[in-house]
């Protein structure tokens, strides 16, 4: 979890020493500060890798010599381009064979429906004519479906890779051919904490880094979130996509993803050095005439040096940010000299 302040919580507030009640034991010096409230923007980091929002392997479904190549290697090519051209002279033979029974069978069939008008035919012989003209189109159908197997043609819009097989070469059926993959838009799968279902949901922004552009910052979507948690981590697999306009992304590239979570307008965040471990508790102290309190607190987003506290404090009290070792609950404390500096 990452969170970002805006802008820092905290103001630092020197305590005059005339705070410190007199006569109650020895009086410790220690840094203080007012508490107060600010904007606090918080947001969860993740890492995936990038995927293609579509990716095939292209392979021979007919065996066959290949006659033609017709992409250049690395370019994009359009949904439907040929890409390969196989050998096609024994399927070409059966289609026109299918072809020419289908149609004597449709003669047929039309002589049948004519007789059988005239009742010069019983229904059985028309059914028979019928029955025939249906299997020889069958054939026909089925003989086009392989021809057209040997056009190796693109399936969707995006770029060709490296060819594996050469013109000459004998494809035999599921070869390897090519690679193909649509590069924009792109799309990453990462993972979050279950804990936060109720604030991840499609539409939301995430912020994307590459290392290949270390000083750019790419902009997505989360377009998906699981129906269900990961049992074994607990956690929630999120999918985003992101446009890859320029085309400077791959898929395969490491990411870091930032999905912001929202901002709180009122958030009290103080700095990490004055959360004070007690059992199993978190105190802070806060002075009142003087003295310094212990008080539980709970701890709600962190970030580097400070931290968000959901319950036990209130904007404009006063906390210990340094000398918490040598306070006692209801000790008499005066503020140092220098202020305490708080962590941006």
């Amino acid at each position: 979890m990452r969170t970002t302040l805006l802008p820092l919580g905290l103001v630092l507030m020197a305590i005059s020493p005339a705070l410190a009640q007199q006569g109650g034991g020895r009086t410790i010096t220690v840094e203080l500060a007012e508490v107060t409230a600010s904007e606090l923007a918080s947001s969860v980091r993740a890492v995936g890798t990038l995927e293609a929002e579509a990716s095939a392997t292209l392979r021979a479904e007919v065996a066959g010599q290949i006659l033609a190549v017709h992409f250049e290697e690395g370019q994009p090519v359009k949904k439907g381009a040929r890409l390969y051209s196989i050998e096609a002279t024994v399927l070409q033979a059966v289609v026109n064979e299918a072809r020419a029974n289908a149609d004597r069978s449709e003669a047929a069939l039309r002589r049948a429906e004519e007789l059988f008008a005239k009742q010069l035919i019983s229904g059985t012989d028309y059914d028979a004519a019928r029955a025939n003209y249906n299997v020889d189109v069958a054939r026909l159908r089925s003989s086009e479906a392989r021809l057209s197997k040997t056009v190796i043609r693109a399936p969707f819009d995006g770029f060709v890779g490296l060819r594996r097989i050469n013109i000459g070469d004998y494809a035999t059926i599921g070869q390897e051919l090519v690679d193909m993959v649509q590069l924009d838009p792109l799309r990453v799968a990462f993972s979050v904490p279950e804990t936060l279902l109720p604030k991840v949901q499609p539409g939301q922004p995430v912020s994307i880094f590459v290392d290949a552009y270390p000083d750019e910052t790419f902009s997505g979507e989360i377009i998906a979130v699981a129906p269900k948690t990961e049992v074994a981590g607990h956690s929630l697999e999120i999918r985003a996509r992101l446009p890859n306009p320029d085309l400077k992304l791959r898929p395969g590239l490491f990411v870091r993803i930032e999905v912001s979570l929202g901002t709180k307008s009122e958030a009290i965040v103080i700095p990490e050095q004055a959360i004070w471990p007690l059992g199993q508790n978190k105190i802070v102290y806060v002075v009142e005439d003087g003295k310094a309190y212990q008080r539980a607190v709970r701890i709600g987003e962190r970030k580097p040096g400070a931290v968000e506290i959901t319950h036990g404090l209130s904007a404009g009290e006063i906390i210990v940010t340094a000398g918490q070792m040598k306070l006692f609950d209801g000790a008499s404390v005066q503020a140092a000299a220098t202020p305490s500096t708080s962590a941006d």
